[in-house]
């Protein structure tokens, strides 16, 4: 199968997802979806949304790709993490001295309603790629970044090419000790890595080289499906090491039994749970999605009752605007303690401390 020509497939406009979805909406209905279809694209692999139970008005995989009115709620930011205070070159950023994220294109297999991105989602990526000379110099300079995580978008709607001259020059670099992609296509588009022989090749060519670790993102049990499988035990087995990212979504997975079958689920085809992050409060994203904290903690502490070890060795953070904060759980008196797991400053890293935090709160402010 084209992969390609698969993607050029999917559903990307209102009337198609009306049509695909057999609902009924009045001409308003429809005229909003366009206006949040034209602000923030749709692109739905036929795959993917063949996994919505269209006889469960609250099917999580619907709401993980089909759009919401709740997305015209203009509350939040469209940078809630200061993507562009750290972006040192176009297309690379350089918030830890550790890890420098190469944002290789701005187009997805899929354009998750829940993207932190959304003001980047489609743009042209002319920029990005003629700056790559100057990206790679950057990188070689600062021998202090010893990985370099490919993102997006996504790091696997790449041509093969592209893919190879990025591990080409990367592996070259002494002082990088591992690759990363970030990638939601093993599982919203599996048979982009499943079909294409030259890809699979190209991965375990230069994991011989340098360890290449693939971060992927499984919101939900019903993504595990046997086309998701398929794509992870491929990239197993050549030697690529797969970790999980899950984003803690209102409507889709904020519930410790389906969090506990997710984390079981993963597990068991070889990828190891990575992060729970909160759910950033951009635009059109924050009163859709996200789950107070002091709710988050009690239900990713039931869903830990029941896991083993190696499920529950993931962290649940939020990438807020200072570094990486783990939120370690509720205390006494209403408050919650976290700690900074990575800091944009060095002398706050590893810093523990507590906070009160009201039963409403979703995220902490810039400044605390």
């Amino acid at each position: 199968m084209d992969w390609r020509k698969e993607l050029s497939n999917n559903l990307t406009s209102a009337e198609e997802v009306i049509e695909a979805l057999s609902v009924e909406l009045s001409d308003e209905e429809i005229d909003k979806l366009k206006q949040i279809i034209e602000r923030y694209p749709m692109s739905v692999p036929k795959y993917y949304f063949s996994l919505i139970n269209k006889d469960d008005p609250d099917d999580p995989i619907k709401k993980l790709c089909i759009p919401s009115i709740k997305e015209t709620d203009m509350s939040g930011s469209f940078d809630t993490s200061g993507e562009a205070d750290n972006t040192v070159l176009v297309g690379l950023q350089h918030k830890y001295k550790e890890t420098g994220m190469l944002l290789s294109t701005s187009n997805c297999a899929m354009y998750c309603r829940h993207c932190f991105r959304k003001r980047l989602v489609g743009q042209n990526d002319d920029e990005v790629n003629k700056n790559f000379t100057n990206i790679i110099s950057y990188i070689k300079e600062h021998k202090d970044m010893t990985n370099v995580l490919i993102s997006g978008g996504d790091a696997f709607l790449n041509n093969n090419q592209k893919i190879e001259n990025y591990l080409k020059e990367l592996t070259k670099i002494d002082h990088l000790v591992y690759i990363r992609f970030g990638t939601r296509v093993p599982v919203v588009f599996p048979v982009r890595i499943y079909s294409d022989e030259e890809l699979l090749s190209i991965l375990k060519h230069y994991n011989e080289i340098k360890q290449i670790y693939l971060v992927t993102h499984f919101n939900h049990p019903n993504e595990i499906t046997e086309e998701s499988k398929k794509a992870v035990r491929e990239l197993r087995n050549r030697g690529i090491v797969l970790r999980n990212q899950t984003v803690l979504l209102k409507g889709v997975n904020d519930n410790s039994n389906t969090l506990e079958k997710l984390m079981k689920g993963l597990v068991g085809m070889g990828v190891i749970p990575y992060y729970i992050f909160q759910c950033r409060p951009v635009s059109g994203v924050k009163n859709q999605f996200q789950v107070p904290l002091k709710k988050a903690c009690n239900l990713i502490d039931d869903a830990r009752k029941n896991l083993s070890g190696m499920s529950k060795s993931f962290k649940y953070c939020m990438s807020h605007r200072t570094g990486k904060i783990e939120i370690l759980g509720s205390i006494n008196e209403g408050k919650i303690l976290f700690k900074h797991h990575q800091s944009k400053n060095p002398e706050t890293s590893g810093r523990i401390f507590e906070l009160e935090v009201d039963e409403n709160q979703a995220w902490l402010p810039d400044q605390f």
